[in-house]
């Protein structure tokens, strides 16, 4: 039986003056908000649509466009158009920097890859020093030059982040974090950056987070595979010392349909 002779779909309303391909946009989103197309299922084909609405391929695509352009759906040349996939991973901010994750040689990456049952990975790895950009060299206590650490991560295979450490000079020169790392995990070794840091002398104390949403760059949208529509949160964070000195700044951007941002608040 067809998905649409079961009910799930309406019919258009000539009477109003929305856009017949929005009026079939609205339809598909519904839909789905109310789960009668599940993640990672295909939606009703052109043709199919075609014939229930009585309308033209061009009007079916453009309502097409306009879910995808709003992240909803995908299209996979030759099979369909899918609904997309809901963020696969949790980040909760209260727990992701706990020291016993550190402790267990694990960082924060990786702990929030097991969480969701995926396999971690990072790769374009490129380690240098380099001059401090004003906004760095603020955040840092007026560094001029740091050493910049440049990774992407990967779940199951996928890019869902990139991030940039910038770290002054005269806590990392000569140290392990200097050393680029082939391993699945953000830093030069168990438990990444942070560990190595609090090996150093320098015991971590708060970390600060700035986070805005925003659209992608077309470097963005190349490095992280991004789907149209899909946009990004920009992360910057500054991690302090037990001394008040800010350690690292991490510049991060990440897929916006991969990660859930999750915070515990207190109530006083």
């Amino acid at each position: 039986m067809s998905p649409l002779s079961t009910g799930l779909l309406g019919d258009l309303d000539p009477t109003s003056d929305r856009a017949v391909f929005r009026q079939i946009a609205d339809q598909l989103r519904e839909a789905i908000d109310r789960g009668q197309f599940r993640e990672g299922e295909k939606l009703p084909s052109e043709a199919e649509l075609v014939e229930h609405y009585g309308v033209s391929r061009m009007t079916v695509r453009n309502s097409f466009s306009v879910l995808t352009g709003e992240g909803l759906v995908h299209a996979e040349h030759g099979k369909g158009v899918f609904v997309r996939p809901r963020p696969p991973v949790r980040r909760l901010a209260s727990d992701r920097f706990a020291r016993r994750h550190r402790e267990q040689g694990k960082s924060a990456f990786i702990v929030e890859a097991d969480a969701a049952g995926s396999h971690p990975q990072v790769d374009s790895l490129e380690v240098k020093e380099e001059k401090a950009s004003q906004d760095v060299s603020t955040r840092l206590g007026s560094v001029r030059r740091v050493l910049a650490r440049r990774r992407r991560y990967l779940l199951d295979g996928r890019p869902v982040e990139f991030a940039t450490s910038y770290l002054p000079l005269d806590i990392v020169r000569g140290t392990q974090i200097a050393e680029p790392n082939p391993g699945p995990g953000p830093g030069p070794g168990p438990g990444g950056i942070y560990a190595c840091l609090e090996e150093l002398g320098h015991r971590l104390d708060h970390f600060e987070e700035e986070i805005r949403a925003r659209m992608p760059s077309p470097s963005e949208v190349k490095t992280l595979h991004l789907a149209a529509g899909v946009p990004v949160i920009h992360l910057i964070r500054t991690a302090f010392d037990t001394d008040g000195r800010a350690v690292e700044v991490c510049d991060t951007v990440m897929a916006a349909d991969a990660y859930v941002l999750s915070y515990q608040l207190p109530a006083t």
